[in-house]
């Protein structure tokens, strides 16, 4: 599925690959949960720390059935 994005995504495309809302998402870039780059006034998203959040999100839930 992530494959099918750029290496370096926009918000709208967060938005879309984790099915969050904008607050959340900037919440998210803003705590620095995901890695981000803001250039000017838009951030832009490396689809490698989009997979890294994904990854770290699913050991945590994982590790409580363990």
């Amino acid at each position: 599925m992530l494959n099918n994005y750029p290496e370096v995504i926009t918000v709208e495309e967060l938005l879309d690959i984790l099915l969050i809302g904008r607050n959340t998402a900037y919440r998210l870039l803003k705590s620095g949960e995901i890695k981000s780059i803001k250039i000017g006034h838009t951030y832009r998203i490396p689809i490698l720390s989009v997979k890294e959040y994904i990854l770290s999100k699913a050991q945590m839930d994982f590790s409580k059935y363990l």
